[in-house]
Order: structure tokens, then sequence, then C-alpha cells
């Protein structure tokens, strides 16, 4: 199992547990997700993704997409999705 950096977080939310993402590969719904930084490690999956409070399946690098989290993110928080997991 490895993975590939796709963004950094840019926005945290911390009443709606709401995550800003900055795209540097695709995510989509059903993706694995790692979250890493100085205060932060966890993976998840991808539930739903927003772009301008409209959910979408998809998101391409370059577009800020927004995701709920399972734990509070800090900006510049690395994202990398999970790749090669059975």
């Amino acid at each position: 199992m490895s993975g590939i950096r796709i963004g950094k977080v840019t926005h945290y939310f911390d009443r709606i547990s709401v995550a800003v993402l900055e795209l540097t590969d695709k995510i989509r719904v059903g993706d694995t997700v790692h979250f890493l930084g100085h205060a932060t490690d966890f993976k998840q999956e991808v539930k739903s993704l927003q772009i301008e409070h409209q959910n979408v399946e998809e998101a391409d690098p370059g577009q800020d997409v927004a995701m709920k989290v399972a734990q509070k993110v800090h900006p510049n928080d690395a994202v990398f999705k999970i790749v090669g997991e059975e």
C-alpha cells in the first residue's frame, strides 16, 4: 500500500468538521485518503465532496474541494490518496 500526494489542506471549519483541499491530483468519492501533518495522522474514506456548495463525485487538479473529515486537520497538512490497497 502506498500513497500519492494529491494536495494540501487550506482551511478547516471546526464547527462543521469540513476541510478545504487544494488539489494537485484527482480525488473521487470512495477514495481512501491519508491526512498527514505536524499534529495530524489519520486515514478515512471520502464520503462526499463539494465544490462551491455543490455535491460532486470527483474533483480535478487545480480545484478547491470541501470534504467532511473524521478528525481535526490543519492548514498545510498534506493529503495523500491511498493506492494499491486490497
